[in-house]
């Protein structure tokens, strides 16, 4: 029998923003990860969970959340 592996996806949704992650290649063959909120599924990009050494801390004025580093 085929073994079938089911992955969790940890999403992080926080005022109705989903955090999400895409890699963007550098120059010099590396990639970086960007991470970003949005309520819409992006056309590029994963949903994720908070990336471990950051807190999500949300704005007082405008009410969108954002990453800041521990």
């Amino acid at each position: 029998m085929g073994g079938v592996r089911l992955r969790s996806v940890v999403t992080f949704e926080k005022n109705g923003y989903t955090l999400y992650a895409r890699k963007q290649p550098l120059r010099g063959k590396r990639t970086q990860t960007i991470y970003f909120f949005s309520k819409r599924k992006p056309v590029v990009g994963d949903s994720t969970d908070v990336p471990e050494g950051y807190i999500v801390t949300v704005d007082r004025r405008s009410g969108i959340p954002y990453l800041n580093k521990k």
